[in-house]
């Protein structure tokens, strides 16, 4: 087996397999908003007579057979940019890609924390989510988190259970995230095939995502395509930035301005792309910080700042004036197209409801 592609050489022991430490270290380094799935590349340096299956069964030693037949039949395993069947014998010069998905870890322990359900059947349930919680248990962050939630959810009040390809993989029904402090709408698969549908969806671009963000100053023009490319900060660990060099990914951000306030702007945001932090670094790039977004600039705002009369510190929003407002997706399972909204959360729409009494200028429309 030899391997050209250097973040799968990265990932694989000395004997050619997936180091399963190096894949979890990975998946955790991503951020709330990062949908990349980790795919790994393995090209055939000779004729083994081999199933992909129990290939992949090397390769791959902390997933069951199972658990590789399933992946094969969703897709998820490509041979000469084909999906194989199990059987698939390979040969000397074959390249063989798999996205792989996170490594098994502890089961999830239900937690009873309240979540805002706007729409649940038998194959997935779309939520509201609120602020300051993550997505996933994941180091230093085993419980409070969304998934406890779904899994008391299930348990407790409502028939189903997230996706088996979740259990097992650690991750239970997620098909994509939002950071931490951003609220919003967000999916999770009930069943096999609608994670791995919904799954493929996200990671082909295929779903409507859209926004809503308070920024510092006046955002002009009122509508614009943002296409610059995006990576690792190249000082700041945990921060973002625009890269021309050969780390920026390919990036682009539509945006449409919905109200002027006194020296701060509502804006909608469409995501072509899903990197993480895209919208916080596109936004501030440009001179315009989402409000309360101290990474990148943005300021926190007190009632006192907004109406020019004396009041305490508190700020108005703790995190940043950023909310997924609606998702539309194709139905995985009826293939119909479906659309999602969410109402802001009380702490945005006070903020928004304090600008709009204080400022000078209307919506344009």
């Amino acid at each position: 087996m030899t391997n050209d592609d250097d973040e799968t050489a990265g990932l694989l022991t000395g004997g050619g397999s997936v180091d399963r430490e190096k894949l979890f270290a990975l998946y955790e380094s991503q951020d709330g908003d990062d949908e990349t799935p980790v795919s790994v590349r393995f090209v055939l340096n000779r004729d083994l007579n081999k199933r992909v299956d129990k290939y992949l069964v090397d390769r791959v030693p902390f997933l069951s057979r199972t658990s590789l037949q399933r992946l094969i039949r969703e897709e998820a395993v490509l041979v000469n940019g084909r999906v194989p069947k199990a059987s698939t014998k390979l040969r000397k010069g074959d390249e063989v890609i798999a996205v792989i998905p996170p490594p098994p870890s502890t089961a999830i322990p239900p937690e009873d924390i309240p979540l805002e359900i706007l729409y649940e059947d038998d194959d997935l349930i779309v939520i509201n989510k609120r602020a300051d919680i993550i997505v996933h248990p994941a180091r230093g962050n085993r419980s409070g988190t969304l998934i406890n939630a779904l899994a008391y959810h299930f348990q407790h009040r409502s028939s189903g259970e997230l996706s088996t390809v979740g259990e097992e993989f650690a991750r239970p029904g997620v098909v994509h995230r939002l950071d931490r402090h951003t609220t919003g709408v967000m999916v999770a698969a009930k069943s096999d095939t609608a994670h791995w549908r919904l799954g493929r969806q996200f990671e082909q671009r295929r779903t409507e995502k859209r926004y809503l963000a308070v920024v510092h100053g006046r955002l002009e023009p009122q509508a614009d395509v943002i296409d610059l490319p995006l990576g690792k900060h190249p000082t700041a660990k945990e921060k973002y930035a625009v890269r021309w060099d050969i780390t920026g990914k390919p990036s682009v951000t539509i945006y449409r301005v919905r109200e002027y306030y006194n020296g701060y702007t509502l804006v909608e945001v469409e995501l072509k792309s899903g990197r993480t932090h895209q919208i916080r670094v596109h936004l501030s790039h440009l001179g315009y910080p989402i409000v309360g977004d101290d990474m990148y600039g943005g300021k926190h705002l007190t009632r006192g700042v907004i109406t020019g009369e004396e009041s305490d510190d508190t700020p108005l929003i703790s995190r940043q004036a950023l909310h997924a407002a609606l998702l539309g997706f194709q139905h995985p399972i009826s293939n119909e197209a479906v659309r999602h909204q969410a109402p802001l959360h009380a702490d945005m729409r006070e903020l928004v409801q304090m600008l709009r009494q204080h400022r000078f200028d209307k919506a344009p429309r």
